[in-house]
């Protein structure tokens, strides 16, 4: 049975539009629900994955590394501040506190570095996985869709995520932003991710957990699964379709 046409058990919402599945009890958790009436999932030729927050749960391994290295150089963090970060590429990040707080004694450049390095250290020690993400690409690669990322995360971070998941193999092209002019919502490293994939981007399906980084997917012309991990809390009223749990998506 197609990924993309099925629900599982113990509840199963196919064809209903997002809003409705939000209304849906907390204890039925609703899965990546395409239906045939209602999408076409036999037009779908590749799926695209963001990094942070889909393939890996890594938003506190980040958020540590700001913390210790910011402060560090005298910036006082906020979590209102904060949170305007959290869809910032790490060298707009590093600009960003830079302009609120000067300081001296290192340039952008190297400070940017020493957030990504420790980020790096704090992937490969601390526990990081999402689960049921490495069964649902080899699936898809086993359906012979066209597997692609796409990340605001420097390029370097990539293939460190990726070979802890033990998923490399699995992926025809990544992309980082870090390579583009801007980065997400800015709908650039999509779009160089379907060219690198070779596939228009209306027959791209993008699983993403950032409402900058659906937006991006959206101006870039694909179809885009909002990815919860599970929490009722969130709501992405600009995604095609929901994914609460990789684990329950049926093949």
């Amino acid at each position: 049975m197609n990924a993309f046409a099925a629900c599982r058990l113990p509840f199963a919402v196919c064809g209903l539009p997002l809003a409705a599945r939000r209304l849906t009890p907390p204890h039925c958790r609703i899965i990546l629900t395409f239906s045939p009436m209602t999408f076409p999932a036999h037009l779908i030729k590749a799926v695209i994955f963001d990094m942070d927050g889909v393939l890996i749960d890594s938003e506190h391994l980040w958020k540590k590394a700001e913390n210790e290295v910011f402060t560090s150089l005298g910036v006082e963090l906020t979590e209102e501040l904060c949170e305007l970060t959290k869809s910032m590429t790490t060298s707009e990040v590093t600009s960003y506190w830079y302009s609120k707080y000067p300081w001296t004694g290192a340039e952008l450049h190297e400070v940017e570095e020493m957030v990504v390095q420790r980020v790096i250290e704090l992937m490969q020690s601390e526990p990081c996985d999402i689960r049921g993400v490495k069964p649902l690409l080899e699936n898809l690669n086993a359906q012979q869709y066209k597997l692609g990322l796409a990340t605001n995360s420097p390029a370097r971070i990539i293939p460190i995520v990726l070979e802890k998941l033990g998923v490399s193999h699995l992926f025809d092209t990544t992309s980082s932003a870090e390579d583009e002019s801007k980065g997400k919502p800015d709908p650039a490293v999509y779009i160089t991710t379907a060219r690198k994939l070779q596939v228009e981007p209306q027959y791209c399906l993008v699983i993403e957990d950032t409402r900058s980084g659906m937006q991006a997917a959206k101006a870039a012309g694909m179809m885009v699964a909002a990815f919860t991990n599970g929490n009722t809390e969130l709501s992405f009223d600009i995604a095609d379709y929901s994914i609460a749990c990789f684990e329950e998506v049926m093949i």
